[in-house]
């Protein structure tokens, strides 16, 4: 049986953003673990993933949500944006985020996913450390408040630790008293194997092209694990034949970059040794085919 303060908090935490604009940042610090994949390039983070964390007076359930776009279209994309819509419903809490640089036309689109006459939506304006003068804050703050009615804003720096506690701090508020949901040492939903898939994936993003990776998917194919060994077969997928070429890289060098960076990763995740051996594969169109889709954990 749990035992809980009286003024125990727990409750969900919708974050969300257009591309790129540091939400997997910010929840993988606030978490302090990594939860979701980060990269510099847009709709990196694919799926809905909850990243946990508990403190002495609350748990706070961060939901991770893709970037909301509608630039481009496939059904992997439409799938994505209703993950979006999705985890807007039934959460404790919104936390938008938007860069200290100021409101884009991809920050508009988002906002207009919102209710005006919700209560419980936070703003957090992210990457403060390349903004020059903090003075520079108070106009984008005057401007937020114009365009929607936050509750909250607070200017924080994923990058740099900035202001976390702050922003833990006002989203407590919104959250229900309740007992936790999680265990303790519970910091995601998300199973190992996924995870293994996304750091795969994370290393090919940010060592391929920009034409290559958004046509990128991962597969664990077969998983053997001893106590102090785990062996990792996994499939590298792109849409073109010529794409096969460029992730594999001459002699295999590319290739062979990203298993040892991922393999790095794999082992801290599973804290043993990893041997790890991806392979590449063409398949055709899967972004937009929904069995492949559903196949690759998108449905």
């Amino acid at each position: 049986m749990q035992v809980v303060q009286e003024d125990f908090r727990c409750g969900y935490v919708a974050v969300i953003g257009r591309p790129n604009v540091g939400k997997s940042t910010l929840i993988n610090a606030l978490v302090g673990e990594k939860v979701s994949i980060t990269s510099k390039k847009p709709q990196t983070t694919r799926n809905r993933i909850l990243g946990v964390l508990t403190t002495e007076n609350a748990q706070y359930i961060f939901v991770d949500t893709p970037g909301f776009q509608t630039k481009y279209s496939s059904e992997l994309l439409k799938k994505m944006n209703q993950s979006v819509r999705t985890s807007l419903q039934d959460v404790d809490c919104i936390v938008m985020v938007i860069e200290a640089t100021g409101w884009k036309p991809g920050d508009e689109e988002v906002l207009g996913l919102l209710d005006k006459n919700e209560k419980n939506v936070i703003l957090a304006i992210n990457k403060t450390d390349e903004v020059k003068e903090s003075e520079a804050i108070l106009p984008l703050i005057k401007e937020s408040m114009e365009k929607f009615p936050f509750a909250d804003v607070v200017p924080v720096s994923a990058e740099k630790d900035r202001q976390l506690n702050v922003l833990l701090d006002v989203i407590r508020k919104y959250l229900p008293v309740s007992e936790r949901l999680f265990e303790e040492d519970t910091y995601t939903d998300k199973s190992p194997r996924f995870l293994v898939a996304e750091i795969i994936r994370e290393k090919a993003f940010r060592l391929l092209g920009d034409e290559l990776p958004f046509g990128i998917a991962v597969m664990i194919d077969k998983w053997e694990e001893t106590d102090k060994l785990a062996r990792i077969f996994a499939t590298l997928i792109v849409t073109r034949e010529s794409h096969k070429g460029m992730v594999i890289g001459e002699g295999g060098a590319k290739l062979r970059e990203i298993s040892r960076l991922a393999r790095a990763d794999i082992e801290k995740l599973l804290g043993k040794k990893v041997y790890l051996e991806v392979w590449v594969r063409v398949r055709k169109g899967w972004g937009d085919d929904a069995q492949a889709l559903k196949t690759l954990g998108y449905d």
